[in-house]
C-alpha cells in the first residue's frame, strides 16, 4: 500500500506560508514514518485547503475559520488509520 501524500494550498497574497508550514510541521511530527510527503501548494484569492490524496479534508472557505491542528490530525488519522490512538490530540475539537 502506498503512503498517502497530504497537500496544503495557501494563499501567497494573504502571506498564509508560515500557518501552512507549521500545520504541516504538525503532521510530519505526529504521522512520522505514516505519510509519504507533505506538501506546501502556493495558491490565491484567500485559500487554505488541505488534501489528502487528492481528496479535500479541510477548507477554510467551506468552514469559516483556519483549522485547529489537531483537528487536522484528527482529519488525516481518520483517512489513513481510523483505528490509531492519537492520544491528548484525540479530544473533541471545540467547535
Amino acid at each position: 500500500m502506498q503512503k498517502p501524500i497530504v497537500e496544503i494550498e495557501f494563499c501567497t497574497q494573504c502571506r498564509w506560508l508560515l500557518r501552512a508550514a507549521w500545520l504541516a510541521q504538525e503532521l510530519l511530527t505526529t504521522f512520522d514514518g505514516d505519510l509519504k510527503s507533505v506538501n506546501l501548494v502556493p495558491g490565491t484569492g484567500g485559500i487554505l485547503e488541505v488534501r489528502c490524496d487528492g481528496v479535500v479534508i479541510f477548507s477554510r472557505k467551506a468552514a469559516g475559520r483556519f483549522p485547529e491542528a489537531k483537528e487536522l490530525k484528527q482529519l488525516i488519522r481518520d483517512v489513513i488509520d481510523p483505528e490509531r490512538s492519537l492520544g491528548h490530540s484525540d479530544t473533541p475539537v471545540s467547535p
